[in-house]
């Protein structure tokens, strides 16, 4: 990857890893499907104008946004890694290196001592309903890489356009008090509205599919092995959680793992240059 890319993929990784911390305050008011839905229609409102998805592709990016948008958990992200770089391997023929893999091995080794040991308590529906959320997901970006290098603006905004009405009929099945939850919004509410459809969805979603559509899915799915790091590193800053021996370990680690991935490639790309 070039080093731009290597720069955007990382900053993927802190903009999605600070959604969380804003989501987490986000949650303190509205309903997660409802957030949700009004981050894609945010998202959808604001793009639509200006990158108009291909009609040719509306039945594809109907069951990306499905998959991708409307029935992932967003919890325990980094086994989207894991799923994304398998379902690679099988769909898509792409290989990984010893040295990559080693990389992924000790990055997602910091991520699961971030997290720490799952204490489920017999709650094993849960369990599979993230695992279920992150495979969903990972099948979601294999769709998209298949769709080819259309432009990230235009997919996320396709992927927006077709999620919004399906998380809002979602939202309706199975919460309640949506008109009353936006009535009384604050503003700080709105601002996290707004910080989760403009910057983490348009912004950093246009990034990632424009990275899909240059690299294979094994080149940049592993920086997603940064999002713990940026997250819990969000709320010491930002919420005021400490910080522990384990958790500074964990994000070193998965630091290392990802720069392990990555600066194998650069030489190969100067030397192409030069």
């Amino acid at each position: 990857m070039k080093p731009v890319d290597v720069f955007l993929a990382i900053s993927i990784a802190v903009i999605w890893g600070m959604g969380f911390v804003v989501a987490k305050a986000a949650m303190s008011h509205f309903s997660p499907i409802l957030l949700m839905a009004l981050r894609f229609s945010l998202t959808a409102f604001c793009l639509i104008w200006f990158f108009r998805p291909p009609p040719g592709l509306f039945r594809q990016l109907f069951w990306i946004s499905l998959i991708s948008a409307a029935l992932p958990a967003a919890l325990l992200v980094q086994l989207e890694v894991p799923f994304g770089l398998l379902l690679a391997w099988l769909v898509l023929g792409d290989r990984i290196s010893l040295k990559q893999g080693l990389g992924i091995v000790i990055a997602f080794g910091g991520a699961m001592l971030i997290i720490g040991e799952p204490k489920l308590q017999g709650d094993l529906i849960y369990a599979f309903m993230v695992i279920g959320g992150a495979f969903t997901w990972a099948v979601g970006q294999i769709m998209i890489k298949q769709l080819g290098n259309l432009g990230g603006f235009r997919l996320i905004s396709g992927v927006a356009l077709f999620a919004t009405p399906q998380l809002f009929l979602a939202s309706f099945l199975l919460e309640s008090d949506q008109l009353a939850q936006i009535a009384t919004a604050s503003i700080a509410a709105w601002g996290a509205v707004a910080y989760l459809g403009l910057v983490m969805t348009a912004l950093a979603y246009a990034i990632w599919y424009r990275l899909l559509g240059h690299y294979s899915v094994n080149q940049v799915m592993p920086f997603l092995l940064l999002l713990p790091v940026t997250s819990v590193f969000g709320g010491i800053a930002f919420l005021g959680e400490s910080l522990t021996v384990k958790i500074a370990a964990g994000g070193c680690l998965a630091i290392a793992g990802v720069g392990l991935i990555t600066i194998q490639r650069w030489p190969r790309w100067q030397a192409a240059k030069s």
